[in-house]
């Protein structure tokens, strides 16, 4: 979505100029029937296959399942990422600079909901020449997205895949964001979100780094944690407060990853997002919102997943059964935990495969 005109937001307020960064793999058909939208989770990005390079220090989110002859294959179908507003990957968000000063939004940056990010993703489609996606894939906040699009625009969508999800967010994953957020928001260097002037490395890394660790434990299971990890120590036995144990190495270890690669405030704003997601907000409740999905579903759970248990997909995948739509359920059996969608591809495949074949 390139800038150009001002963009009004659900919450109120409006960002003048809204841009989306997006990658796209293969051709759109003459009759643009074969685009697929995939949509990805709270610190992902557009790059969802390839090779690190410029900009992407690592190689595709998606990448063992997007690609020539892959599952969500590129000579085949014309995909398409983009990274969602609010976000810190090229689209506009807290770091770009308003066009109204030339300094980052910082602070001043509003609110975005998923409805937001699809209705920038929808100006994309536009633009782009796709009046209808053959399927549209998320899991996580992606699955979000997915979820959304086929409410939203059930006439755009012939196909939803969603993964590892929910219709709406429960207060165990509002009570998990609101302590990753805290973390950032105590942290001296965060300064009101006013930090961009900060010299190289005295932004509000450490906060970031917290939350990510808190959120990285969420991503996997007990079963996975003891498996990798159990009471292996780092170094020999002493009682200092220290890092001292294995999993300890590997939570500072993703922390201080994301803060390299992540923009606390972006952050924020996107982890608020997925807090305030509710496809029944205005709509006479979850129910309702399911019936008014014509795409054919698929519904992925991660049978170890305890952010996003496999109680809240049947929701879905039943909610949408009762109301006369059509929804397949696939459970992942694997104790990833919620990182199951990312990282089961064997398991995801042939299910997926099928999905995209029998969706027109």
């Amino acid at each position: 979505m390139r800038g150009g005109r001002r963009f009004r937001l659900e919450g109120g307020g409006s960002i003048d100029r809204a841009e989306l960064a997006y990658e796209t793999w293969g051709r759109l058909s003459p009759d643009a029937d074969n685009a697929i939208l995939l949509c990805h989770a709270l610190t992902g990005d557009s790059h969802a296959t390839g090779g690190a390079g410029a900009g992407h220090p690592t190689p595709g989110w998606w990448d063992a399942l997007v690609g020539p002859g892959r599952c969500v294959d590129t000579d085949r179908y014309f995909v398409v990422c983009a990274n969602v507003l609010g976000g810190c990957q090229g689209s506009t968000g807290p770091a770009s600079p308003d066009p109204a000063t030339g300094r980052p939004y910082g602070s001043r940056f509003p609110v975005v909901t998923i409805r937001d990010m699809v209705r920038a993703q929808a100006s994309l489609a536009d633009e782009l020449g796709v009046r209808r996606w053959r399927a549209v894939i998320g899991g996580s906040m992606g699955g979000m997205q997915a979820l959304e699009w086929a409410v939203m625009y059930p006439d755009r969508v012939a196909g939803a895949v969603l993964l590892s999800t929910t219709a709406q967010a429960s207060a165990m994953q509002i009570a998990w964001s609101h302590a990753g957020r805290a973390a950032i928001t105590s942290d001296p260097a965060f300064r009101g979100g006013e930090y961009y002037d900060a010299a190289p490395g005295e932004g509000p890394h450490r906060g970031l780094a917290v939350a990510r660790m808190i959120a990285q434990v969420t991503y996997r299971s007990d079963e996975l944690f003891t498996e990798r990890f159990d009471r292996t120590l780092l170094r020999p036995l002493d009682y200092s407060l220290g890092p001292l144990f294995d999993i300890e190495g590997y939570l500072d270890y993703h922390g201080e990853k994301l803060a390299r690669r992540f923009d606390a405030n972006s952050y924020l704003r996107l982890n608020r997002a997925m807090d305030l997601h509710d496809i029944g907000r205005g709509r006479g409740g979850v129910d309702a919102a399911l019936a008014r999905i014509t795409a054919k579903v698929l519904v992925a759970s991660v049978t170890s997943d305890g952010l996003y248990p496999p109680h809240q997909q049947w929701r879905i995948h039943e909610g949408v059964g009762r109301a006369g739509g059509s929804s397949t359920w696939l459970e992942i059996d694997s104790p990833h935990g919620h990182d199951g969608f990312l990282l089961e591809h064997a398991r995801i495949a042939p299910a997926l495969t099928k999905f995209l074949e029998e969706t027109t």
